[in-house]
């Protein structure tokens, strides 16, 4: 295969996985992430292994314009892109009027602006492909909202909404639209957000969360079977439904009382 799939939040957790599942499957790989010395160590891994193409970009996508540079990138270098996963995105633990603004400012930037834009710049490329595909990942936490993270389930229920929009908006073309939402992943989400001392967050993780590869290859499964929402693991699926059936109310009064202070 000569085409390449490019991966936001590449060096870790999630998109690491995808990267190496993506690199068996003889895929080139475009990798976008923060840290440089992580990417340069991850493209050289894969590469040598797989023996497939791999590049990378150093790029804050918290910052103005990152989406505009990816994009200028891949067209710099003319790759035939049929892959486009907007993974990279964290979250914040805290009343939304006790945090930073800012920061709360850059977190909406990479989880919905960034995989936005980057969407937008990338659909012509997408659709120059015979079979191309888009998978958003999104969270659990996008069917509820979830008070102690209010923003970062907020922004997650809209890649969920923009997913599925999109999906319809694109159904006659060659680009399959796919939203992943997983449940608690074995990453450093926790530490991230700042919730590592949440007792009952902690031992939920401990006891529940997959390991990130497990979820890398129920993601590329239900993609490549152009499946809509692609949700890994049995409790968080049952926990999805949980949530359309339930009264709002009540499911938000279980959400406060996991998050709440330690």
């Amino acid at each position: 295969m000569s085409s390449y799939a490019l991966i936001t939040g590449a060096s870790r957790g999630i998109g690491r996985s995808l990267a190496q599942l993506l690199a068996q499957k003889q895929y080139n790989l475009l990798l976008v992430s923060r840290s440089e010395s992580e990417l340069q160590a991850l493209a050289a891994t894969l590469a040598s292994q797989y023996k497939v193409s791999v590049h990378y970009l150093a790029a804050d996508l918290t910052a103005p314009g990152a989406a505009q540079q990816a994009y200028d990138w891949c067209i710099q270098h003319k790759w035939d892109i049929s892959l486009l996963i907007n993974n990279a995105g964290y979250g914040i633990w805290g009343y939304f009027d006790e945090l930073s603004l800012d920061e709360q400012r850059n977190m909406l930037q990479l989880n919905m602006q960034a995989p936005v834009e980057l969407t937008y710049y990338m659909i012509p490329l997408l659709k120059q492909q015979p079979q191309a595909y888009i998978l958003n990942v999104s969270s659990t936490a996008a069917y509820q909202a979830v008070p102690g993270m209010t923003l970062y389930a907020a922004s997650k229920s809209f890649m969920l909404g923009f997913t599925r929009g999109l999906r319809h908006e694109l159904k006659r073309t060659h680009i399959s639209v796919s939203c992943l939402c997983p449940g608690p992943v074995n990453t450093n989400f926790l530490e991230r957000a700042g919730m590592q001392d949440i007792k009952t967050i902690k031992a939920a993780a401990e006891k529940y969360g997959m390991h990130p590869d497990q979820v890398a290859k129920v993601a590329l499964k239900g993609l490549f079977a152009k499946k809509a929402e692609i949700i890994p693991g049995a409790l968080n699926v049952l926990s999805a439904i949980g949530t359309r059936l339930l009264p709002k109310a009540l499911i938000e009064h279980i959400a406060a009382g996991l998050y709440k202070d330690k």
